[in-house]
């Protein structure tokens, strides 16, 4: 199955100059735990739940914080195009929940998270991936 036929379409995206009390509000009307963040029609990074929590409000920052202070920058995606079969081992090995999903000119159409893999792709892949996200460590640990 191509990711394209898994993967969520309504994304919503945040700018790096919006705040994280604005990201959090938007996280919590969508219920999403990660916003995309664009700038210029590119995608710029990422910022999840637990950026806002550890980066931000661990970090003693106000919810005036700018987005780009806690996001993470290194944007970690999939293609379109691409096998949830792969995409899944990718997510397991990087211990990733969700990926951005971009075409190939790289422009983003869509996220790709765990329960899509689990509800809509149904080949196992969700629990593959799940078991390798469940290991200690990853980029959230220091």
């Amino acid at each position: 199955m191509r990711v394209s036929e898994a993967m969520s379409r309504n994304v919503r995206t945040i700018d790096p100059e919006q705040n994280i009390q604005e990201a959090a509000r938007i996280m919590q009307e969508i219920d999403a735990g990660a916003l995309p963040v664009g700038k210029d029609d590119r995608l710029v990074g990422m910022i999840t739940d637990r950026d806002i929590a550890v980066r931000g409000v661990a970090a003693g920052k106000p919810p005036s914080t700018r987005v780009r202070e806690v996001m993470t920058e290194e944007i970690k995606f999939c293609f379109e195009d691409e096998e949830t079969a792969h995409v899944a081992r990718n997510m397991a090995e990087q211990q990733l929940r969700r990926l951005p999903v971009m075409n190939r000119d790289r422009r983003l159409v869509g996220i790709l998270s765990l329960a899509d893999l689990a509800t809509v792709a149904r080949t196992g892949h969700a629990t593959a991936a799940l078991s390798g996200i469940s290991q200690p460590g990853g980029a959230h640990t220091t």
